[in-house]
């Protein structure tokens, strides 16, 4: 079976909707002109061009397409005819389908051409409030905004913390999204992790929310789990978050201050990708807990047992900060009616919201005398 892949161009003109294909226009040039040399012409194209792509599509696709003897007019084969059929069938079916795709591509594209619209590209750990956020921004208007900013999208990539801020590093975003216990400091695994990945001079970061990390467990928590060691003493099953996620990082931070070691409570390799998944992981009965967020919990139905608070931060390039659509989202994130939307998710507080902080306040590693720098994989811990 032959795969198809998609194209599209972007032109002023307006035409049906319709997919193009070059070796059915070609067909459809040579049958209507009943010759090589004829379509060749009606298409603006060299005799030389469309016989060669004729021969190319023939080794392509295994079958002759065109008949032609001297003298006589040019005609498709059946199989040729055949092409012709499935496009007309497929063009008929699909039109409604391929003019909404049309349709939703140039309202996207609109978008690229409004002076008046901001994109923020962000990488980020999981998290409820930015969900929130993309909505709340979509809804908002000039005047929430600031009277000058315009409209504000956020596109928004989930991914691990330690990721996030590895793509605004690379350039693949503006800004990005990760979360800290409260109260770490020195010579902890969170600054082992995050140090290395973060620049005082280089780097910014943002206040957004503060939120609870605790453990998920089954309605009326049967096992009676309430810390990280009740979940090594009873060998709970417990489902874990991948390495190189925010909540991983916070689960490794919160068994070193409990005394334990990864392996006291994960002992089947059982990975999930976020919080919703942890959440149904434990109300489908495979699990017996798991760490994550209180609204996670709710949704599912499960307990929340609350274990520590932490910070979820924003971070963006300095050289980024002054950029109209940073400009936006830090004025939006200051407004009274983003802060009461916060406060209606479960286990959030907008903490510092929108205000650009000292990294050396929120993230006390940094001691600003000439020290040795010794970067360390993040990964590696």
């Amino acid at each position: 079976m032959h795969r198809l892949q998609l194209h599209y161009t972007l032109s002023r003109d307006s035409s049906p909707a319709l997919l193009r294909n070059p070796l059915i226009d070609l067909l459809q040039a040579v049958s209507s002109q009943g010759s090589i040399s004829g379509g060749a012409r009606a298409l603006g194209l060299s005799y030389r061009h469309v016989w060669g792509e004729l021969k190319r599509w023939e080794n392509e696709l295994g079958n002759e397409l065109v008949i032609w003897e001297k003298g006589q007019r040019a005609h498709l084969t059946e199989f040729g005819n055949k092409l012709m059929w499935a496009e007309r069938q497929a063009q008929a079916r699909l039109a409604p389908q391929i003019e909404a795709l049309r349709a939703e591509l140039e309202r996207s594209y609109a978008l690229a051409f409004d002076n008046s619209v901001h994109v923020v590209t962000l990488y980020a750990s999981h998290d409820d409030a930015l969900s929130r956020l993309r909505e709340h921004a979509l809804q908002g208007d000039r005047l929430a905004l600031g009277r000058n900013s315009g409209r504000l999208h956020l596109d928004i990539r989930f991914t691990g913390s330690v990721d996030a801020i590895r793509a605004l590093n690379e350039g693949r975003c503006v800004m990005a999204g990760f979360h800290t216990l409260l109260g770490t400091g020195k010579k902890t695994l969170t600054e082992h992790t995050y140090k290395p990945l973060l620049q005082p001079g280089q780097h910014k970061i943002i206040g957004f929310a503060q939120r609870t990390q605790g453990l998920m467990v089954a309605k009326g928590n049967p096992l009676g789990l309430r810390s990280l060691q009740d979940l090594a003493d009873q060998r709970a099953r417990f489902a874990a978050r991948g390495l190189g996620s925010g909540t991983r990082v916070v689960l490794d931070e919160l068994l070193i201050q409990a005394g334990l070691v990864a392996s006291d409570i994960i002992s089947d390799d059982h990975t999930e990708p976020s919080h919703a998944a942890v959440a149904q992981a434990v109300a489908a009965g495979q699990c017996d807990a798991g760490l994550g967020i209180a609204a996670a919990a709710q949704r599912a139905g499960l307990d929340f047992v609350p274990l520590a608070d932490e910070r979820y931060h924003l971070v963006c390039l300095k050289s980024a900060l002054l950029r109209p659509g940073i400009q936006a989202l830090l004025h939006l994130l200051k407004t009274p009616a983003w802060k009461s939307e916060v406060a209606t998710i479960t286990g959030y507080a907008a903490l510092q919201s929108g205000e650009v902080l000292s990294m050396r306040r929120v993230l006390p590693w940094w001691d600003y005398r000439q020290e040795k720098s010794h970067p360390i994989d993040a990964l590696n811990h």
